[in-house]
């Protein structure tokens, strides 16, 4: 949804009105990413110390590598990139939201496939 609805509506957000739009979505993402961003991270420790015998060893470190690449994307590439929409922003910085989300896309969705194998494997 991010990757291919909301950041290309950023991305055409004019700079006399990416202002107000960016404080907007910070405001608005913030209240609905947090809780479960913070349910992800806690649950992929849990996968961590109690791992069933039926699920391969790998799989639980996999995933914790794929949820490091998606939050190390969040806060070293688009926090910066919003903040920046928000106090100084320019025609580029939509574009490059959307270009650098691609590796958080990936990382959450092959956390997605790697969670529905070891679901597979647990049952």
């Amino acid at each position: 949804m991010v990757q291919i609805v909301h950041y290309p509506l950023l991305a055409i957000v004019g700079t006399e009105r990416a202002r107000e739009v960016a404080r907007e979505h910070q405001r608005r993402t913030g209240n609905v990413v947090g809780p479960p961003m913070l349910i992800e991270g806690l649950s992929t420790l849990a996968l961590l110390v109690w791992l069933s015998d039926d699920v391969w060893w790998w799989l639980p470190w996999l995933n914790g590598i794929f949820l490091a690449v998606a939050l190390g994307c969040t806060i070293f590439l688009s926090v910066p990139l919003h903040e920046k929409m928000a106090n100084t922003p320019d025609t580029t910085v939509g574009h490059r939201l959307v270009v650098t989300n691609w590796p958080r896309t990936i990382a959450w969705s092959a956390r997605g496939v790697v969670c529905v194998v070891m679901l597979a494997q647990a049952m």
